[in-house]
């Protein structure tokens, strides 16, 4: 007993002593140049005791005398220290290091060890740009992705090409994944503010892993996670409220005077030259029609003469000009009556943060309001999310989030030539025409209520969308889709990490489910006073619903041995797809703004239907470097997808990557500039299985009924042997970083082929069909991607850098089908040995100067087409159209993008502009403007120097109404431009009184300016190199407050 009591006593006053010897030590943990380093790992060597640097870089710990500390961050060299009371650590840079961990497909790689094409995207730089769209945050921002403006409906997506085109018929967009798993739902319910890294996936090493759904590339979205705070919950709050306006300038048209003169000259011209007057009798004829009843563009009764002198009196018959004394009696700008003056634009974010090492936990809340250019156009998101992270164990961890957005828009429909488009409508209508009726004198004229009354033009001439107003369609005509977007993520995790695991060391067993489901309506209404339902009215909706869900398991394996390093992967995945559609329409609506269907009296349509796809995989990738130094990766994955018939619905995929870490070899020892140089090289295959859910499949209309009876007709031909088309790439480059981390080189050189695209092959007419999917066209894309960044300032206070990215990609169409070796559409061809797309039209000759015709060079034999010493000028428009040539293509010789930042102290300044060089686009838009066929759309100023009289020398053809041209390529300009893509600056104040850590104060710029050859060109409206008559993207300026507690 004795003894007992005596061992008692020496372990507990051993356990006192141990505790007296603990002591408390703080520090701070800064970089080289002085900044608080946040979130360093501090840890007692031996133990698992450890804690985190907060946001101003400090720490503070319970030690035992004399303990030693390891210090560790992401991308500088650990640091083993002795404890002391109060401590000062300077981490430096791993200068060995690209100093930047990726996230890849199902894991994460060092870019400096990473034998695939990949690049992220600075969160920075999306922070500083107010978009609702994800999409938008890859404008300029990688090498080798090309985006467009797309249209300025706000909450709008951008398209994405990485690296060329890879189908013709097919999705040519990336494959998008949220935090492992393929993303179906909206990408605007996707809050930029949650996003903690965005990596995109290039070459096939980088993305085979995501086989039959990575042709087109990956872009790969981590969202942000709680952090290891040591208790202490981070908020943060911040504001952002800003004003729209026109990022791009509108055509320069004519005024009222410009245009009732070109008017007159495209009557006059019509009756001298297409019903053979004299020019004094076509001056006088072209009076009496502008007021006449057939087509007249003052209306049958004068009314929309805007002069206070009669038709009669308005013209100066012998040269067409406006009689000096007349004097306007009304200008009404429709677009600018169609333009909200100030939409404003408000964003509101609050989340919260924290966690120990064992649990953390984020909650993010946003609210986002913008409201439209074209006035009663909208969008609202609401937008939360949840995320929690378990650390139950040594061996055991989950975690789990979730998403939920509710989005609303309110528009119109927004491109084409349609009168429903009131941005085509307000842009084009002539400027004699009034918005609201007037007396004879010009007045407004009102109804009962003192409201005015809109004039919908019943007698406006032909081309002046005649029962149709714009500015009334904003108020009578509904479009309106309400989204509500739900995601989940879960993961599972066992891990053998520990020694004590002998053999089994280094397991690691991941099982993901993720879910997304949308639930879309949609309304859309035409009242019944005039435009596309006048007389009835229209109501349709629209249910949409989507829901997939994918559930991965991945086993690792990640063991070294002496100076071999291995990470040996094997998973499968199962995908589901299931989307639900229903949609009605009724006309005969008694009274109008009536939003539900059971007042109507006649159904119009009714439809419904259902889609369902899953796709089976299984996959495996194998990691392999020795020394640290020689890196070898390999992938398979092999797909089966319900798209395709079952016995051609399984599919395999590869790849093969290398890289040399060519300054970790002794004969580069004495390079002191060089901190890390590493070739690389890879070739994989990928599948782009997005050809049509049923593409092999036979369909049946089974409307064709006879009298009585029931009927059906084969309206397609089937082809079980139909399968994903598939692209092949081959990547090589380098990744440099050198003089001390200062300058950054990344470069890659590519090839891509993709063969068995899937076409129409065509068929005999005799047969009833015009063709049949098949797998029969090839394609390549070759080019180089470079990225070059600088530090020219990196001091304590002061860095200042520049990035400059530069891209080239080149396409070549090597195989249609058998039966064809080209496929004309429109204004462009696919031809066998040309670019995708190339525009093929007729090469304008200029304009006879004799007879202001349009001039052509034409060939007389299809041979000649290439051989431009053949080639003739003539007006044979006949001819013209017989004779096309290849005139080039949208791709740019070079496009890319250039960008800088500056900080000092708590001072920063970003800018980013955007740079495409070469290619071609059509502006279909702006030879609209100049087309005579439809007197009442209004024409750009060009058109004033247009031919007038015999010895005019001039690019512009003669006026003449009716007059139609043969396609050429008048309206064929530079795509080339240079865009101010976004200005940032701010100021950070720190502080540590109030529980406040800091608060930035910022102004920020987007769309700034836009630089063409052509005013009112957009040419990022799309890939294929045409313009339309879309609404126009926004330029915002904001500015905001970010307080951090």
């Amino acid at each position: 007993m004795k003894r007992k009591l005596t061992m008692f006593l020496s372990l507990f006053f051993l356990g006192i002593g141990i505790v007296l010897a603990q002591t408390q030590v703080r520090g701070i943990v800064v970089d080289e140049a002085g900044e608080a380093v946040i979130g360093a790992t501090i840890q007692i060597v031996g133990t698992s005791q450890g804690t985190v640097t907060d946001y101003d870089g400090n720490f503070s710990l319970s030690a035992p005398a004399n303990a030693r500390l390891e210090i560790s961050y992401v991308g500088m060299l650990t640091q083993i220290v002795t404890a002391t009371p109060n401590m000062r650590i300077v981490l430096q840079a791993d200068t060995k290091l690209l100093d930047e961990v990726m996230v890849v497909a199902y894991g994460t790689a060092r870019k400096s060890t990473f034998t695939g094409s990949a690049a992220t995207v600075d969160t920075e730089q999306i922070s500083n740009r107010s978009i609702a769209n994800v999409s938008k945050a890859l404008d300029g921002t990688v090498p080798g992705v090309q985006t467009t403006l797309g249209s300025g409906q706000p909450g709008s997506s951008s398209g994405i090409v990485i690296r060329g085109f890879g189908s013709i018929n097919a999705s040519q967009s990336p494959l998008y994944v949220v935090d492992g798993i393929p993303f179906d739902g909206d990408l605007n319910s996707i809050n930029p503010n949650d996003i903690a890294s965005l990596t995109v996936l290039k070459d096939a090493s980088a993305s085979s892993l995501y086989g039959s759904r990575a042709a087109n590339g990956v872009v790969m979205i981590t969202t942000k996670s709680g952090q290891n705070t040591d208790g202490k919950v981070n908020v943060n709050f911040k504001t952002t409220i800003g004003v729209a306006s026109r990022a791009i300038k509108r055509y320069d048209v004519m005024n009222t005077q410009e245009y009732l003169e070109t008017a007159f000259l495209s009557y006059r011209n019509e009756e001298i030259f297409a019903l053979g007057a004299s020019e004094q009798q076509a001056a006088i004829n072209a009076v009496n029609r502008m007021k006449g009843t057939v087509d007249p563009i003052f209306g049958t009764k004068e009314q929309y003469n805007p002069y206070n002198v009669p038709v009669s009196e308005l013209f100066d018959l012998s040269t067409g000009k406006i009689n000096p004394a007349a004097q306007l009696k009304w200008q009404d700008n429709w677009l600018d009556e169609v333009i909200s003056p100030s939409p404003m634009r408000q964003e509101y974010q609050f989340d919260v943060s924290g966690g120990s090492a064992k649990m953390k936990t984020l909650a993010s809340f946003n609210y986002l309001k913008e409201e439209g250019l074209l006035k009663t156009t909208s969008f609202d998101r609401f937008a939360g999310r949840v995320s929690t992270d378990l650390q139950a164990t040594d061996w055991f961890r989950t975690s789990l989030s979730a998403n939920v957005a509710k989005t609303t828009s309110n528009m119109l429909d927004s491109d084409g030539s349609a009168t429903s488009n009131v941005w085509y409508s307000a842009e084009q209508m002539a400027p004699i025409y009034p918005i609201w009726e007037r007396d004879a004198e010009g007045v407004i004229l009102k109804n009962d209520l003192g409201e005015p009354l809109f004039d919908y033009g019943l007698n406006r001439a032909s081309g002046a969308q005649q029962n149709f107003n714009s500015i009334a369609t904003l108020y009578d005509d509904k479009y309106y889709e309400s989204r509500e977007n739900v995601s989940a993520r879960g993961l599972v995790e066992f891990n053998t990490n520990n020694e004590k695991y002998g053999a089994f060391q280094g397991l690691t067993l991941t099982m993901n489910l993720g879910a997304d489901y949308v639930n879309g309506s949609y309304t859309f209404y035409y009242n019944p006073l005039f435009g596309n339902a006048a007389g009835s009215g229209r109501l349709g909706k629209e249910a949409n619903k989507t829901f997939s869900y994918t559930f991965n398991q991945v086993l690792n394996w990640n063991r070294s041995f002496d100076l071999h390093n291995f990470d040996l992967m094997f998973g499968h995945e199962f995908y589901s797809y299931k989307y639900n559609h229903l949609s009605a329409s009724k006309t005969g609506f008694p009274f109008p703004e009536i939003y539900e269907l059971a007042p109507g009296s006649s159904i119009a349509d009714a439809t419904s239907y259902e889609n369902n796809e899953t796709l089976d995989s299984y996959f495996s990738r194998l990691n392999y470097n020795f020394m640290d130094k020689y890196y070898l990766s390999a992938s398979y994955r092999r797909d089966g997808s319900s798209r395709f018939h079952k016995d051609y619905r399984w599919g395999d995929f590869w790849s093969l990557g290398a890289s040399w870490r060519v300054s970790e070899e002794p004969f580069m020892d004495n390079v002191d500039w060089m901190d890390n140089l590493t070739l690389k090289a890879s070739y994989g295959t990928q599948g782009n299985n997005r050809v049509g859910l049923y593409a092999w499949q036979a369909f049946y209309d089974l409307t064709w009924n006879n009298a009585n009876s029931n009927g059906a007709k084969a309206s397609s031909v089937e082809n079980m042997m139909v399968s994903w088309e598939k692209n092949a790439s081959f990547n090589t480059g380098f990744d440099a970083l050198m003089l001390d981390s200062r300058l950054s080189v990344g470069f890659d050189w590519y090839t891509r082929k993709t063969t068995d695209m899937l076409l129409n092959r065509p068929l005999p007419f005799s047969s009833g069909f015009t063709g049949y999917n098949d797998n029969v066209g090839d394609m390549k894309n070759w080019g180089f991607d470079l990225s070059v960044g600088y530090d020219f300032i990196k001091t304590r206070d002061l860095t200042w850098n520049v990035t400059a990215m530069g891209s080239k990609v080149n396409n070549k169409v090597i195989r249609l089908t058998d039966e064809q070796d080209e496929i004309i559409g429109g204004s462009t061809i696919i031809r066998v040995g040309e670019q995708l797309n190339t525009f093929y039209m007729a090469r304008s000759a200029g304009v006879d100067p004799a007879t202001g015709d349009q001039l052509y060079w034409v060939y007389d034999d299809k041979e000649d087409e290439g051989d431009r010493s053949k080639h003739y000028v003539s007006s044979d428009k006949t001819k013209a159209a017989a004779s096309r040539v290849l005139l080039g293509s949208r791709i740019p010789d070079l496009y890319g993008s250039l960008s800088s930042s500056l900080i000092y102290k708590g001072f920063d300044f970003s800018v980013m502009t955007t740079y495409s060089i070469g290619g071609k686009i059509y502006d279909y838009v702006g030879y609209n403007y100049t087309n005579p066929l439809y007197i009442g759309n209004n024409w750009t100023r060009e058109v004033l120097r247009a031919w007038k009289q015999p010895g005019d020398i001039t690019d512009i053809p003669r006026i003449q109404k009716n007059l139609t041209h043969t396609l050429n390529d008048r309206a064929l300009v530079d795509a080339s431009y240079f865009a101010i893509k976004n200005i940032a600056v701010g100021y950070t104040f720190k502080l540590k009184n109030a529980g406040i850590e800091s608060i930035r104060l910022f102004g920020q710029g987007d769309n700034i300016a836009l630089f063409s050859v052509r005013q009112g060109l957009n040419p990022q409206y799309n890939f294929s190199g045409s313009t339309d008559f879309a609404y126009t993207p926004n330029r915002v300026i904001s500015g905001g407050i970010n307080i951090k507690f």
